[in-house]
């Protein structure tokens, strides 16, 4: 793994389609070999902060500065629906795309590259799938592919857009296991999350955001009843027709 105890410091960040805002104003920073989740409610933003720190959407406002890392250390699990499965590319290839910046897009994998794939596969419980097709395997079996594509990316910084929804109970177990075992070789994970009982027992802190940062810190800290509230309550008052707000925190 090269560059560890990366982190990931925002600054008074804005993310903005169409200029509405859907991250507004954000700061706080993710430590090296923290192992955080976003939480908020539909439509908050944590998906297009995901976005804005792996350089995928282009920050309308503020910045966002990696410490002991650059950009391409960054390995980014998106949900599967961003994903095309109908591309006739078997599971192996797919794994192996983990290798594209070592061997360019078009490049051929070498053997040494080939047997880390396989071992991904066989650490995700996929051992024998190399030849399938991806279009026929289920999500589970596809979210274990996508989890050893990052795998052998080898990256200090791992960010995951909901990577246990709409799968089973036993593959989220496993892949849990894989998480928490990246976070004790200290590398820094962030994972958009859903299930906050999933996020009590597995994340030791937490962002909640509605668009704008509702707590960042420890999870028991972040995760109250209130806090909860006030998120909710942000995203039912939130005016999706107002224009993005060019006006910095703390200036009148």
């Amino acid at each position: 793994m090269r560059a560890p105890n990366a982190s990931i410091r925002i600054d008074n960040l804005t993310v903005a389609y169409d200029r509405h805002p859907a991250v507004h104003h954000l700061c706080g920073a993710f430590e090296a070999g923290s192992m955080t989740a976003i939480v908020g409610p539909n439509g908050a933003g944590k998906s297009s902060l995901l976005k804005a720190i792996v350089g995928l959407l282009r920050p309308s406002e503020g910045t966002v500065d990696l410490t002991g890392a650059l950009p391409h250390d960054i390995a980014y699990l998106p949900q599967q629906a961003e994903i095309d499965r109908q591309f006739p590319i078997p599971v192996l290839d797919t794994v192996a795309m983990g290798f594209w910046r070592r061997c360019g897009a078009f490049g051929a994998i070498d053997g040494a590259m080939r047997a880390i794939a396989l071992d991904a596969l066989a650490a995700v419980g996929l051992r024998g799938f190399e030849s399938r097709p991806i279009g026929t395997l289920s999500v589970g079996q596809f979210q274990r592919v996508l989890f050893a594509r990052v795998m052998v990316q080898d990256a200090p910084v791992i960010l995951l857009d909901e990577p246990f929804n709409a799968i089973d109970t036993r593959t989220t177990d496993d892949l849990l296991d894989l998480v928490r075992r990246w976070s004790g070789e200290r590398r820094t994970i962030i994972a958009v999350l859903h299930d906050l009982d999933q996020v009590r027992r597995n994340f030791p802190e937490t962002l909640l955001i509605s668009r704008e940062r509702i707590g960042w810190g420890t999870t028991a800290e972040t995760l109250t009843a209130e806090n909860l509230m006030r998120a909710r309550q942000m995203s039912e008052a939130w005016d999706e027709g107002a224009p993005l707000c060019d006006v910095h925190p703390g200036r009148s």
